[in-house]
């Protein structure tokens, strides 16, 4: 709005005739809703909030971007109407601040926006005073980078997707099918081993076993990678995650217990129930706990914890071993990345994969030489959105 109207206007409101007020008024109904006008076309969301983060504009664009209804909002919190906006975090720099945004509701979108202080100069109280900024709230301004965003995220993954599928083309012709060759000739091995004196036959006998348990590790290896890449179709179904972990853990137990690992659950009783793919993220599970297992060697302790948020249930993996150093953080879900002796360095890209398509998050904290926690979180239906770290990019 044209401020210099708006000054002489206050300057002679005390003298302006009562049958001029209408005409005055007409004008600023005018400026104002030429201004609406404005704002309305733009592409870009506004928001505009007090001091005090309550919204006292929005426009067309931000309240299509977020699902909002505007006359419900005016006078309303930002930070209430908004879930997941970090807006005391954002404010409190008391400076230009730009991060990016994930939408969940009513379209997944990734957004860039700014938040602005916004001030204006106090009058002078003598015409010698120095001017004074008074603060009167902040702007919001967003634009959607959803194209953009997902143009680069499926450029790096096509890429990384494509070397990794001729690779697996490769391996499956290359490896399979000698395996498949050295497993009917140990066949036959055996077979003539039963004609041999049971003096020499108990040597060979283990040779043979040692000989078995190599191939099945290798043809594992093979199966795991592929199933790393080329995912199965999700069956989601509603399903109760503590429910999940106990059986994971259940199936396991054989190992478990030969391992000496003592395993702690304290399951969250009121968890609500998450659409998941059950088989696979039981999968997903196995993976993570033996993972665990391998760190810890022998005996130490694993916890597992479930809880929830507004956004997310939780599950994390907390183990005793030796944790993962800084500069190894960074690679853990790379191919073939492993710091553990005998490892395939697939079991946590599988669990990233499936962590992925349930739109879910993986956080991993590490201390050094005391263990390592891995917490997986699984979006709640009524998500509305998560702010993203500052510098995070889609790359995997």
């Amino acid at each position: 709005m044209n401020s210099g109207f708006l000054d002489k206007l206050l300057e002679r409101i005390g003298r302006v005739p009562p049958e001029e007020v209408q005409s005055y008024l007409l004008r600023l109904a005018d400026e104002k809703g030429f201004l609406e006008t404005i704002f309305n076309a733009i592409r870009e969301g506004v928001i505009v909030t007090d001091p005090k983060g309550r919204i006292n504009y929005l426009n067309r664009a931000a309240c299509e971007l977020f699902g909002l209804e505007r006359e419900e909002c005016m006078g309303q919190l930002v930070s209430e109407r908004l879930r997941g906006l970090e807006w005391e975090k954002l404010v409190g720099a008391e400076k230009v601040v730009s991060r990016d945004l994930e939408v969940f509701y009513p379209q997944h979108r990734f957004l860039n926006f700014y938040v602005v202080p916004l001030s204006l100069e106090k009058p002078a109280a003598k015409k010698t005073d120095a001017a004074e900024q008074e603060m009167v709230g902040y702007a919001v301004i967003l634009r959607d980078i959803t194209e953009s965003r997902r143009s680069t995220e499926e450029t790096i993954q096509s890429e990384k997707l494509t070397a990794l599928t001729l690779l697996a083309a490769g391996v499956a012709h290359e490896i399979g099918n000698p395996l498949n060759s050295l497993h009917i000739h140990l066949q036959l091995m055996e077979r003539k081993l039963r004609k041999v004196p049971p003096a020499q036959r108990k040597e060979l006998q283990d040779a043979l076993e040692v000989a078995r348990g190599e191939i099945t590790r290798l043809d594992s290896i093979v199966q795991q990678f592929l199933g790393a890449i080329r995912p199965a179709r999700l069956h989601a179904t509603l399903e109760n995650v503590n429910t999940l972990v106990q059986e994971s853990v259940a199936f396991l137990r054989p190992e478990i217990e030969d391992r000496g690992v003592l395993v702690e659950q304290e399951l969250r009783s009121d968890l609500p129930l998450v659409e998941v793919d059950r088989n696979q993220l039981k999968q997903a599970f196995y993976n993570v706990i033996k993972n665990a297992f391998q760190a810890m060697q022998f005996k130490g302790l694993l916890r597992i914890r479930t809880d929830r948020d507004d956004q997310f249930v939780a599950i994390s993996f907390a183990d005793t071993g030796g944790g993962i150093s800084a500069e190894h953080m960074s690679k853990i879900f790379e191919p073939y990345f492993t710091t553990k002796a005998g490892g395939s360095g697939l079991g946590l890209l599988i669990v990233r994969r499936i962590v992925r398509e349930h739109g879910g998050e993986i956080d991993l904290a590490s201390d050094e030489g005391k263990g390592l926690t891995l917490t997986i979180r699984l979006p709640l239906r009524n998500q509305q959105m998560r702010m993203l770290e500052a510098g995070e990019s889609g790359e995997a």
